[in-house]
C-alpha cells in the first residue's frame, strides 16, 4: 500500500477470523505497528514473531488485525514510528520523528480503506492500536492524540523515556474520553535496575508509573505490567498478549 508520508509502499499483514468468509458478521479492528513481526517467524526481523495468530485462533473472541510493516532502509522505522523530536547519543544525535504524519495517514487513509474493504465495526469503541518499543510509543500517542479514532492501546515496552516531556504534554492537553483503556509494560531485563530487589525503582519503571499517573488523572483505565525476566524482544512480548488483549477487549 502507498504510504504517502514517505511516498513509498508499506506492507500490510492482515488477520481475519476463521469464520470471516462464512458469516456476514462485522468485527472490531486492532492496528499494530511492525506487522511483519506479528504472525510468522519466517517474516520476523529477528526470526521470532509474536505468535499472535496462534493466540487469536484459540482466544474465543473474533477480531481483525491490521499490521503495518515498517520501512527497513536506514533509520526509516525510527523516524516514521516516532511522533516526537528528541536527542541522544544512542539515537545518533537528534531524531526528528514524523510519527504524527504516520498516525494521521492511518486515521485518514488506512482505516477508511480497511473499513471499506472488510466488514468492520468502524466506531472508536471497536478500534484499538498496539505496538512495542517505538511502536508502543506510537500506540500511546495514537490513543491519546487521536482518541476520537482509537479507544484502546497496548503500549508494550514503549520508548517513553527519551521524550517524557512531550508525552506528558500530550496527555494533559488532548481530549481523552473516559472509556479509554491503555496497557503499559516493561521488562526487568530491559531496564537498568539500581536495586535488583525492587524493579519499580528503575528509571524505566518511574517513567511508566508517571505516564500511568497522568493517564489516570485524565480518567483513563490503565494496566501497568512489570514483566519479571522480560526483555526487549518478541519472545517476551508474546507472553503478554493474553494479558493486554483480555484487558483491552473485556
Amino acid at each position: 500500500m502507498l504510504f504517502t508520508p514517505a511516498n513509498k509502499t508499506r506492507g500490510l499483514h492482515i488477520y481475519l477470523p476463521d469464520n470471516y468468509n462464512e458469516t456476514n458478521e462485522r468485527y472490531p479492528v486492532m492496528y499494530f505497528f511492525d506487522g511483519h513481526n506479528l504472525f510468522f517467524d519466517e517474516d520476523a526481523t529477528y526470526g521470532k514473531s509474536w505468535g499472535l495468530k496462534d493466540f487469536l485462533d484459540g482466544w474465543g473472541k473474533d477480531i481483525i488485525i491490521v499490521g503495518l510493516e515498517c520501512g527497513h532502509e536506514g533509520n526509516e522505522r525510527l523516524v516514521e514510528f516516532c511522533p516526537y523530536t528528541f536527542h541522544g547519543r544512542f539515537w545518533g544525535g537528534t531524531l526528528k520523528g514524523t510519527g504524527h504524519k504516520t498516525l494521521q495517514w492511518m486515521v485518514s487513509t488506512l482505516k477508511p480503506m480497511i473499513d471499506l474493504e472488510y466488514r468492520t465495526w468502524p466506531h472508536r469503541e471497536a478500534t484499538g492500536i498496539a505496538g512495542s518499543s517505538m511502536g508502543g510509543l506510537m500506540a500511546l500517542c495514537g490513543a491519546v492524540c487521536y482518541n476520537d479514532c482509537f479507544s484502546k492501546a497496548a503500549c508494550v515496552s514503549s520508548t517513553v523515556s527519551p521524550c517524557m516531556a512531550s508525552v506528558r504534554r500530550d496527555i494533559r492537553s488532548s481530549s481523552i474520553q473516559e472509556d479509554t483503556r491503555i496497557y503499559l509494560s516493561f521488562g526487568t531485563e530491559e531496564a537498568f535496575l539500581p536495586d535488583p530487589s525492587d524493579p519499580m525503582k528503575s528509571l524505566t519503571a518511574i517513567h511508566n508509573l508517571t505516564v500511568q499517573k497522568d493517564l489516570i488523572e485524565r480518567g483513563v483505565r490503565t494496566d501497568l505490567y512489570c514483566q519479571i525476566g522480560g526483555g526487549h524482544n518478541e519472545a517476551s512480548w508474546e507472553l503478554q498478549i493474553p494479558r493486554f488483549m483480555d484487558f483491552l477487549w473485556r
